[in-house]
């Protein structure tokens, strides 16, 4: 029965921890208020991340279709979420798909020219912004260090602090793992 709320491309197999989370968005489903959107959505997969002081990090994957539906109860969603799990922080990513750049050597040349929401900067910039979703990036700096690294400085909207500032730590964790950038979050003054 679980197995109606996760639903995974190309008939992939579902493992074990995403069994676990469907089984938590049915239950969900039949005890809050949000029933009529829980009703109607799914996930397409889900991680769980080990941070560095005994708390893990649960990333729910989320069709892009449906993100629009799990933004309007992203925050709600989210603390039902880390009740069941105490020792996670849930977050919600679209998950979006990056096609790799055309180039001569490519054996099946594509027919189309490569959409711009597919490229891998677009797709990283996505993702966090998804990551910090009930908040907004205001700004970002990259700075380039003298060994050639690159630290990205992203300005989060100061109104929502209270809302996701005790995450940040396991935003920038997941970023370093999910897209190997090393990210900063800030609140400008």
């Amino acid at each position: 029965m679980a197995s109606t709320k996760v639903v995974k491309a190309g008939g992939e197999t579902i493992t074990e921890f995403e069994e676990k989370v469907g089984r938590t968005l049915l239950e969900l489903q039949a005890t809050t208020d949000l029933k009529p959107v829980l009703r109607e959505i799914y996930i397409c997969g889900a991680k769980e991340f080990a941070l560095k002081d005994n708390r893990m990090a649960m990333v729910i994957f989320v069709p892009v279709p449906q993100w629009n539906s799990y933004k309007k109860i992203h925050s709600r969603l989210v603390r039902e979420l880390e009740k069941k799990y105490a020792a996670h922080h849930v977050v919600l990513l679209a998950n979006r798909r990056i096609l790799k750049k055309q180039t001569r050597k490519c054996r099946v040349p594509q027919k189309q020219q490569r959409p711009r929401s597919r490229t891998l900067t677009s797709v990283h910039q996505a993702w966090m912004q998804d990551m910090i979703c009930p908040a907004e990036i205001v700004g970002q700096r990259i700075r380039m260090r003298v060994d050639g690294t690159r630290q990205f400085r992203i300005f989060i909207d100061r109104a929502s602090k209270n809302a996701v500032e005790h995450k940040l730590e396991t935003f920038q964790y997941l970023l370093k793992k999910l897209t190997n950038k090393d990210v900063v979050f800030e609140f400008p003054e």
